[in-house]
């Protein structure tokens, strides 16, 4: 095969059959794809990111700012509600520790049949029960003492200081005795112990 043809301008300046003139750095680029496209399409790719991803971040800020607004809105409507409703539930607390302070007093407080079997339990032989007085105050055994006086007030402050030492009957306070004297009718000391309630009526 014979030998491949030498383009003319790439033979010796000494073999061209003219001179050439031509500016190589100026003449076009006729490549099929040129190298400016390397350097220029990538930096337009970047360019085009950058500015999508600003305009989604804008986005979602002015979305994000639109909703903060909505919720002030909301919370600026309901706040007189929202006012009114934590008064009542406080109202509710203080109302409910009332009703728990009742329901524990209710419930440490002793009943009635209970408190007479044990009393009739306890009273010495010499004492009576006339009459028996639940108050809100406290309770008030009446009595009657055999003896004479001076025994039998002995025995109703001795009676007084055992129901102060009883320990089933510690729902009550401190006990004292009251309106000691001698029953016409039946010759026996008559005597009041007042039994207070411990606590808040």
């Amino acid at each position: 095969m014979p030998f491949p043809r030498k383009r003319k301008s790439d033979a010796p300046a000494g073999l061209r059959w003219h001179p050439d003139f031509r500016l190589r750095a100026r003449l076009p680029d006729v490549k099929v794809v040129r190298t400016a496209f390397f350097i220029n399409g990538p930096a337009a790719l970047l360019v085009i990111a950058l500015a999508a991803y600003l305009a989604f971040t804008e986005w979602q800020l002015h979305t994000l700012q639109s909703q903060i607004a909505e919720a002030d809105a909301l919370i600026a409507r309901r706040k007189p509600a929202s006012i009114t409703a934590v008064g009542l539930f406080r109202k509710f607390q203080a109302e409910e520790a009332r009703l728990r302070e009742v329901d524990a007093f209710v419930s440490a407080r002793p009943r009635l049949s209970e408190l007479l079997f044990h009393l009739s339990e306890v009273m010495p032989p010499d004492l009576a029960l006339d009459n028996l007085d639940w108050r809100d105050s406290g309770l008030v055994l009446r009595l009657s003492v055999k003896g004479a006086p001076d025994v039998a007030s002995g025995r109703a402050t001795a009676f007084r200081d055992q129901l102060a030492a009883d320990s089933a009957l510690a729902f009550f306070g401190e006990p004292s005795i009251a309106n000691l004297a001698t029953n016409p009718i039946t010759g026996r000391l008559a005597a009041e112990i007042m039994l207070p309630a411990k606590g808040k009526k």
